[in-house]
């Protein structure tokens, strides 16, 4: 895929950025080359971006001719409207009066190249304010009320408003920015779509190991898919990709439901989805869901201040209590006095209005049918950590854990009734990737929860199917931008 600068005067372009074509805006408005032209980025550093001016019109021609451009026509828009401006950046309240803290002065104008400001300082607000309207040239203006800043306006500006002091550093800003692209080495057959894999390096639990995430990686290479790993700072760089991969840990109040939400709005295929994210964690939504689709659960108490009298009655000592947003064993206890049991829920009580509270149900392996597009796509057993009731025993460092083993398990011979039961509470959440994990005691089947981001180690859950497991994950994101692309997919 090409990088095209698209300007309003070549004449008046003062930077030389390697690997890069710097055309006129009548040119890629009027030129055929351009029209025709399949893989483009489009970074529209017009002099304008006034509704039908040229610049105008770049953005929305490239849109159009199926281009990805820099800023976006919606994004355009934003731009233009001061109180969506406003809007935008409330959330951002907290960083600006962090960074504008030392100004002594009455007014600040904040000059963002690509995201990035020539004082390091300002990095982190100024990547913020570029991932909001992602236009590649920009500039905030910023007032002191009292004690507190406020923003007046975010405004694009041409390269004709760069000082000149600032020009070496604004070509290495967007030297740094085009190189962060991998080249594609040794295709099988053109690329033809961009995925991006979302992935924390230092996560010391990711849902995907290393090895695996080059068998995503080769598998999507098969099917003409560029992929790239990209970090919690690269949101602003999602428009360049046709779809998003989260291989990271997922919760709601966090950057990766920003990443789901913000790609789904991008127009991207997007696993996981944000209603899923949403839905899968939170473990209230997922009781009281099973319960009214009478799928069978663990016996469970939704449990706030009012009602822990109720706890024991019903589900008797030992048990087990969640706070909503747990995950990989953490957040989940379990319970065997009456005092313990007054102690934890007062604890998980301080972090959420409801917690969930369920009978113990020990079993040596816990059955885990992933479920991608409605289909079950791979079993596994998950072994209970060595003398430990959970799948992990976690210590008191983050990197400090011990996982029980797992079994891959072919479907052919995986207990129907599991399949089935997955499936079923699966369907209710939606059509994405999902983990869900049940415990079988005798002829029953209890779902325990719906995980949204389903571990997929090498070694572990593509046991059977090896890299066939990644060929068919890889195989719906194809398809899925394809009826993207011809509109038949939401």
């Amino acid at each position: 895929m090409s990088n095209l600068i698209v300007v309003s005067n070549v004449q008046h372009w003062p930077l030389k950025i390697p690997d890069v074509s710097v055309i006129s805006a009548k040119e890629y408005l009027t030129d055929p080359a351009y029209g025709g032209h399949l893989r483009a980025r489009v970074y529209n550093l017009c002099k304008s971006y006034h509704y039908q001016s040229i610049g105008y019109y770049v953005s929305l021609l490239a849109e159009a001719r199926g281009h990805k451009p820099l800023p976006q026509v919606n994004a355009i828009e934003d731009i233009q409207s001061p109180g969506l401006v406003k809007l935008l950046t409330e959330n951002l309240d907290e960083l600006v009066q962090k960074s504008l803290a030392p100004i002594k002065s009455e007014h600040f104008d904040l000059s963002i190249y690509f995201g990035r400001n020539i004082a390091k300082h300002y990095d982190p607000l100024s990547r913020e304010l570029f991932n909001l309207v992602r236009a590649p040239l920009l500039r905030a203006y910023f007032d002191r009320h009292g004690e507190e800043w406020r923003m007046r306006s975010l405004k694009a500006i041409a390269a004709s408003d760069i000082p000149p002091q600032h020009q070496d550093f604004v070509v290495q800003a967007a030297t740094d920015y085009f190189s962060k692209r991998k080249p594609w080495l040794h295709p099988l057959i053109a690329p033809r779509y961009d995925l991006a894999i979302l992935h924390d390096p230092s996560d010391p639990e990711p849902p995907s190991n290393a090895k695996a995430m080059k068998h995503f990686e080769k598998a999507a290479g098969e099917l003409g898919m560029h992929v790239e790993l990209i970090t919690r700072s690269d949101m602003s760089r999602l428009a360049e990709f046709d779809a998003l991969f989260i291989r990271d840990t997922t919760f709601v109040n966090h950057y990766t439901y920003r990443f789901s939400r913000h790609a789904a709005a991008e127009g991207l295929t997007v696993i996981d989805d944000p209603n899923s994210i949403l839905k899968c964690n939170n473990k209230v939504y997922l009781a009281e869901l099973l319960t009214r689709h009478q799928i069978p659960i663990p016996r469970t108490v939704l449990v706030h201040k009012d009602n822990l009298e109720h706890i024991i009655p019903a589900l008797a000592l030992p048990c087990v209590l969640k706070q909503p947003d747990s995950s990989f064993s953490l957040g989940v206890v379990k319970v065997a006095s009456e005092t313990e049991l007054r102690q934890k829920v007062k604890v998980l009580l301080e972090k959420s209005e409801l917690i969930v509270a369920q009978e113990y149900l020990p079993t040596a392996f816990d059955w885990r049918v992933g479920i991608l597009d409605r289909k079950p796509l791979f079993a596994c057993k998950y072994f209970m950590a060595p003398g430990h009731w959970q799948i992990i025993k976690h210590g008191e460092q983050a990197q400090d854990f011990v996982e029980g083993m797992t079994q891959a398990v072919a479907l052919a011979d995986t207990p129907a009734k599991v399949v089935k039961t997955a499936l079923k509470a699966a369907n209710l959440i939606g059509d994405g990737f999902y983990g869900v994990d049940l415990k079988q005691v005798g002829r029953h089947c209890y779902i325990i929860e719906i995980n949204d981001n389903p571990n997929v180690d090498a070694g572990n859950e593509d046991g059977i199917l090896k890299e066939t497991l990644y060929q068919q994950i890889m195989a719906v994101f194809l398809r899925r931008i394809e009826e993207r692309k011809q509109g038949n997919r939401r």
